[in-house]
């Protein structure tokens, strides 16, 4: 299959490492002349600086090199977070089977011996340019791809897949650290009769501005605001306190309130309301997750027989012990 996209472009960095002036003369005319920014390096050390600080596409690096050799080079730059994925090219004039194999090893993704021939340089480049952006791109359409997975796609909050994952990881984590697990149960009042008088497209509507009414209230980069199925969300705040969560609950359903969105069906308000159910737990040894959801539904479920459009909260110690 032909490759049609053209990865020379003055965004491509190439570092070349070489103690040698001549070749470093050499290899950055020839990659220059082809369009690719190219940056130098005498030594293994000044070349871990450069690749942290400008995160080249590809490496051209020499093995035999005073002070820090190139195996050593690219083994510090496969331990940085920052630079593991660049792919590096081994240059050296040494050509037995047992350094090739020690540079692929270490993370090298090709081999090429001194002297150098142009076309060969510049195939190989091209080559592993081409793989890296193609990896990119794929990597990119996975994160797409994920992101698909864990969103509900009409409310684009989290769906009830995403909770589920995210709610046990929390659950582990605060259980050890021994920290507070808040979850909000939150269904919208007499919805159905909302359909029946105003259509499902209006209805659709609807629960994506509650959507972001939640996603407004449930700000912090922790807190998880998910469609948990129908008309009823969830929100799961890590390392938040009853009375955090409390006050989270009371302002979604304040601002709802605001928002004043019509419900002629509503046996309780010409408007839009919403019943809320917290709880708030520090996990234990011995209990799971889905603890805190049966409870904080109980509190949802004690908010509608209370009347709806309110907050209910349910202790857990006494939950717990049953």
């Amino acid at each position: 299959m032909e490759i049609l996209c053209d990865y020379r472009t003055s965004e491509t960095i190439i570092l070349i490492v070489d103690d040698v002036p001549d070749n470093l003369r050499y290899l950055s005319c020839l990659l220059s002349q082809e369009g690719y920014d190219v940056r130098a390096a005498i030594n293994g050390p000044t070349a871990l600086t450069i690749a942290q600080s400008v995160n080249p596409s590809l490496i051209l690096l020499d093995i035999l090199m005073p002070q820090m050799d190139g195996y050593e080079v690219c083994r510090q730059l496969k331990l940085n977070p920052k630079t593991y994925e660049i792919p590096v090219i081994f240059l050296s004039a040494l050509d037995d089977v047992a350094n090739k194999i020690n540079a692929f090893e270490i993370g090298g993704v090709d081999y090429v011996t001194k002297p150098f021939h142009t076309a060969e340089v510049l195939a190989r480049v091209k080559t592993h340019l081409t793989l890296r952006n193609l990896q990119r791109d794929l990597q990119q359409a996975n994160r797409e791809l994920q992101s698909l997975v864990n969103v509900d796609g009409l409310t684009r909050v989290a769906n009830r897949r995403c909770f589920d994952a995210y709610l046990e990881q929390e659950w582990n984590r605060l259980g050890r650290e021994e920290d507070s697990l808040s979850l909000i149960l939150c269904d919208v009042d007499f919805f159905k009769s909302y359909n029946d008088v105003y259509g499902h497209l209006a209805g659709d509507d609807c629960l994506c501005q509650i959507a972001t009414i939640l996603k407004q209230e449930a700000r912090f980069p922790v807190d998880l605001v998910a469609r948990y199925g129908g008309e009823e969300f969830a929100v799961i705040l890590p390392n938040t306190p009853a009375e955090g969560a409390i006050n989270v609950a009371d302002k979604i359903r304040q601002e709802l309130n605001r928002s004043r969105i019509p419900h002629s069906g509503s046996p309780i308000s010409q408007y839009v309301t919403a019943s809320l159910g917290v709880t708030t737990m520090i996990p234990k040894i011995g209990q799971f997750a889905h603890q805190i959801v049966a409870i904080a539904d109980k509190a949802l479920y004690q908010a509608k027989l209370e009347g709806r459009d309110r907050v209910c909260v349910i202790e857990t110690a006494t939950e717990i012990a049953h």
